[in-house]
């Protein structure tokens, strides 16, 4: 069954959630009824107490909040909620505004600013300010870990062969799904590219896609990373932080590496999956997700859930729709076709032109065992047009003949020095077309003195 997302002007509302707060009942009834069929859940107080104890409990986007309460005002409790790193919208209101009122009013951290009595549509533009700053904070987020991680070329399955041609109908069917989805292959199968084009056919495509690597932080980070924390959960907390479940909100969240998620990460990953709301680190409040979960491994889960490694019951909900990715050496027909795409794409980085390998080139291509797959192809690629064309092609280090033990250094370094110069210097920049963090490269050109 294909999955229903909200189509049309207030689609993305329905990522969230707002509390009134006023102590006139007419004006709490006139905001509710506005909200309730465009938002996803809409509460209401008539004081800052009953505020509070609903912010305990609940996460809220958006405060629209009297500013005349009895007891504490809402523009003393504005100042108090963003002092605790209250980071969503608030919309301040009241029927006695002047210059200071509202001075002190943005001063406090608001939003925007209501005179009453004002009309439906007035309310309702105001919320739409909120939230458009809302997702476009989320997107330039999401936006520029994109610009960080995702490696250069588009995302498209590349080849003709019989197993990528299954590959492509398969993903065909379960993209327009909800299901939970767990990608398996070997490394640089291009388990990301499947997980990346199953988003883009499905009716979430509009939404955010957030990928994460489970191998590549500690568990601490990881976990901060995922649910988000709120201030002073750990020490150099300073502030509330959002996590990639709160940022991937009507969109995809792409776990990799899942097996190498920690036993007690696992445990609140599962939970997440079967209530859909998570809790930020250092915080009583669950916040709700709409979220599809991709993830993806190298390993072969069920031989980890044998040995103790990986939570049976946290497989079983993965495991909904299962793709399995064939390894290079098994669909060879498609060498030639990732060879032209990745030339194309290698060759315009690096100011080359109408590049193509010969025959002998294409033969040793397509005899090599290729272990590292697709992503050692590309790699393979791009090092020989840094050296210097396809030399190595028809010489004694073909990719079917590795090299000598004691020249790989020598070729490593040389490569790391072409990327630098073709990056300009910017080590950032070059460590990402080497797909190697900052920090491997910086002890790497300080082991050769480059």
């Amino acid at each position: 069954m294909a999955e229903q997302v909200p189509t049309g002007e207030f689609a993305h509302w329905r990522l969230y959630s707002a509390l009134v707060v006023d102590d006139e009942e007419g004006m709490r009834r006139f905001l509710e009824r506005a909200l309730a069929g465009r938002c996803a859940s809409v509460a209401a107080a008539g004081s800052v107490e009953d505020a509070e104890e609903l912010m305990r409990r609940q996460y809220f986007d958006l405060v629209i909040l009297d500013i005349a309460l009895p007891g504490k005002s809402g523009v003393e409790w504005l100042h108090e909620l963003r002092e605790r790193g209250f980071s969503g919208d608030v919309v301040l209101i009241t029927a006695y505004a002047d210059l200071d009122t509202a001075i002190d009013a943005l001063r406090a951290g608001a939003s925007d600013f209501l005179l009453k009595p004002f009309s439906l549509a007035q309310m309702l533009n105001a919320v739409k300010r909120c939230f458009d700053r809302s997702r476009l904070a989320r997107e330039n987020y999401v936006l520029r870990r994109e610009v960080q991680e995702l490696a250069a070329g588009d995302d498209r399955l590349v080849g003709r062969s019989e197993p990528t041609q299954r590959l492509c109908e398969l993903l065909r069917r379960i993209a327009p799904t909800p299901s939970t989805v767990l990608i398996q292959g070997e490394s640089g199968t291009g388990k990301e590219v499947v997980a990346r084009v199953l988003h883009r056919l499905s009716p979430r495509a509009q939404g955010p896609f957030v990928p994460i690597n489970c191998a590549a932080m500690s568990p601490e980070i990881i976990e901060s990373e995922l649910f988000g924390h709120v201030k002073g959960a750990y020490t150099g907390a300073s502030g509330n932080r959002e996590g990639l479940f709160f940022y991937a909100r009507g969109g995809t969240l792409f776990l990799d590496e899942i097996s190498e998620l920690p036993l007690p990460l696992q445990a609140k990953l599962l939970r997440v999956l079967e209530e859909r709301r998570v809790r930020p680190l250092g915080s009583e409040t669950e916040i709700p997700v709409d979220v599809r979960i991709i993830a993806a491994t190298n390993r072969h889960l069920a031989q980890e859930v044998a040995e103790h490694r990986f939570r049976q019951d946290l497989f079983y909900r993965l495991q909904v729709v299962e793709v399995n990715l064939p390894p290079l050496r098994e669909r060879r027909e498609d060498i030639p076709d990732l060879v032209a795409h990745f030339l194309a794409q290698i060759g315009s980085q690096l100011g080359f032109t109408s590049i193509a390998p010969d025959a002998e080139m294409m033969r040793l291509l397509q005899a090599s065992e290729w272990p590292g797959n697709v992503r050692e192809l590309r790699n393979s690629l791009e090092r020989s047009l840094i050296l210097g064309g396809f030399h190595w092609a028809r010489g004694p280090s073909a990719p079917s003949e590795r090299p000598k033990s004691d020249s790989l250094e020598d070729m490593e370094r040389q490569h790391v020095r072409s990327v630098l110069a073709a990056a300009s210097g910017n080590k950032s920049e070059a460590a990402r077309r080497l797909k190697i963090s900052r920090k491997t490269l910086e002890r790497k050109c300080q082991q050769w003195g480059i």
